[in-house]
């Protein structure tokens, strides 16, 4: 299969890796022949809350790695810490693209804006709809956490 870029970057926190989650590194994987997931640190996540408890970022590094690997693309995917919003996407020259979902797609016009300040080309923004629980509402780890879904978006109240 013919890929569209080379590199493409994603990235999040990536707590209890859902089916939201996973479309979203897939649709990376699809369009590109490398993909740079930038996973959140204890650091960004002080600075960006969460309204729930968040698993360390060598856990949530685990999970994405056995998810990757359980797609037998491993050697496609580099996972870095990222420790603010922008990770390698504000500097990264090689970078074709980002995916993101209509929930990020503001911070990804905001790195290209960055980028362009810098003198570096804007990436191609690739946005992709959130992915609805049984119930038509977006599957979260906040719904997930709250016992309200499971990890595949199927109703549990």
């Amino acid at each position: 299969m013919q890929t569209k870029y080379n590199r493409v970057g994603v990235g999040g926190t990536f707590e209890l890796l859902h089916k939201g989650h996973k479309k979203l590194i897939l649709k990376a994987l699809e369009i590109s022949d490398r993909v740079i997931i930038g996973l959140t640190t204890s650091t960004m996540l002080k600075m960006y809350p969460k309204p729930h408890k968040i698993a360390d970022y060598e856990e949530r590094k685990k999970q994405l790695t056995n998810f990757v690997k359980s797609r037998e693309v491993l050697d496609k995917v580099q996972i870095v810490p990222i420790n603010d919003p922008y990770g390698p996407a504000l500097d990264d020259s090689t970078m074709d693209a980002l995916v993101c979902s209509i929930e990020t797609a503001d911070m990804a016009k905001k790195i290209n804006k960055l980028r362009t300040e810098r003198g570096l080309k804007p990436l191609e923004i690739i946005v992709i709809n959130m992915i609805l629980a049984e119930d038509n509402v977006p599957i979260s780890t906040t719904r997930i956490k709250n016992g309200e879904i499971g990890l595949e978006g199927k109703l549990l109240l």
